[in-house]
């Protein structure tokens, strides 16, 4: 049986090529490349942070990358959004990437929360 930190990790970078190929086809604009660039940064780092916290040395470290994971994730839903309202993709592909991240925002920030370091100071 595959791990959730291999389907995850799987999941997370399969999302971050479909963005690149769906957006990569589109004519250059200014408008345009603004977007293409920061989605592409954002889910990308979705990725690579997820994996990194695969390989975390301690609880507050994975937790860090969580964090990063979770915020990039929510960035990255944010440029769907603006996709979405500047009509760069088909509809159908767009929901589909869209709800990919949603899920992965959901998944991730329950994870955090699970994470979460205790303080030491009450």
């Amino acid at each position: 049986m595959e791990s959730l930190n291999t389907k995850f990790r799987d999941y997370t970078r399969d999302l971050a090529l479909q963005v690149i190929k769906e957006l990569s086809p589109l004519p250059y604009t200014d408008a345009v490349g603004v977007v293409r660039k920061q989605i592409i940064r954002s889910v990308t780092s979705v990725a690579a942070n997820y994996r990194a916290s695969c390989r975390a040395r301690s609880q507050r470290e994975r937790y860090a990358k969580m964090c990063i994971v979770v915020e990039e994730a929510d960035e990255t839903l944010f440029w769907l959004e603006m996709i979405e309202s500047m009509e760069l993709i088909h509809p159908n592909t767009l929901s589909s990437l869209k709800s990919q991240a949603e899920e992965i925002v959901k998944v991730m920030s329950s994870y955090r929360k699970s994470l979460k370091p205790k303080s030491r100071y009450k």
